[in-house]
Order: C-alpha cells, then sequence, then structure tokens
C-alpha cells in the first residue's frame, strides 16, 4: 500500500501536531524546540546570505558598471488591427478609450502604436509615439495620427 493510493477518509489526512499542549501529549513544555536559546525563540533564523558574521559574498564583490534600465521609458504597445477591431469609424482614439476597451492596462500610460494588421477605419489616435509604418497607414486610412 502506497500513501498516494489510500481513497478511504481514514488516514488519508494526518492531524498536525498541536505543540505546548501539556506533557501528555509528548510535545509539551519546549515544543519540540530543545532547551534554551536563539531556536528556541519564535523568529529565530538566518538571514539570506548569512555567513555567521563574515562580510557575505555579495558584499566582497565589486559593484561596477552603469544600469539604463532606471532611467527606460516603457510604453504599452498597441496594433493597428486591434484598433480596427475594437473603434467605429470616425472615432477619437487617445490613452483613455484604448483603456476602456482594455487595450492597455493603464489610461496614463505611454502609448505607442505599431504597424501590425490593417486599418480599414478613419480614426484619429492620440498617442506618445507612433512607428512610422504605422503613421502612414493611418494617413491612408484618412485618418490623422496625432503625437501627444
Amino acid at each position: 500500500m502506497k500513501l498516494d493510493e489510500i481513497l478511504s477518509a481514514a488516514g488519508k489526512h494526518k492531524k498536525r501536531t498541536r505543540v505546548g499542549r501539556g506533557a501528555g501529549s509528548g510535545k509539551g513544555k519546549t515544543s519540540g524546540r530543545g532547551a534554551k536559546g536563539y531556536h528556541s525563540r519564535a523568529g529565530s533564523g538566518r538571514d539570506l546570505g548569512f555567513e555567521g558574521g563574515q562580510n557575505p559574498m555579495l558584499k566582497r564583490i565589486p559593484k561596477r558598471g552603469f544600469n539604463n534600465a532606471n532611467f527606460r521609458t516603457e510604453y504599452e504597445i498597441v496594433n493597428l488591427r486591434d484598433l480596427d477591431a475594437k473603434f467605429e469609424d470616425g472615432a477619437r482614439v487617445d490613452a483613455a478609450a484604448l483603456a476602456d476597451a482594455r487595450l492597455i492596462s493603464d489610461a496614463k500610460a505611454n502609448v505607442k502604436v505599431l504597424a501590425g494588421g490593417e486599418l480599414t477605419k478613419k480614426l484619429t489616435v492620440a498617442a506618445t509615439k507612433f512607428s512610422k509604418s504605422a503613421a502612414e497607414k493611418i494617413e491612408k486610412a484618412g485618418g490623422s495620427a496625432e503625437t501627444l
């Protein structure tokens, strides 16, 4: 018999051990934590990377270089096929409208429009950035691309 083959209620769920409930339970007094000291207390345990008081490896390695990630501008991406599917002919498309249509997650986000798919409707699109081909396709469809 294997533990994963037990189907009946008996023995399927093992009860958790309740500690500190008297000497008769076998887990009374010190509750299985030994006697006194650091490890008998709540909250004991070392921090990640702790090396017994020695200067940890992460602090010994020199930190070098420059990373531009903190200064990067993030854009929410929208393709023309999505605009064609979600908006009516003659509509004004801005970040708020895109957020309402659930094409972007936040109405305050920077939006970049890419030329994926075709645009058959005349739309006025206001966004932070456009790819060259996206702007051309919007103009070709009779709409306008406004850079914010």
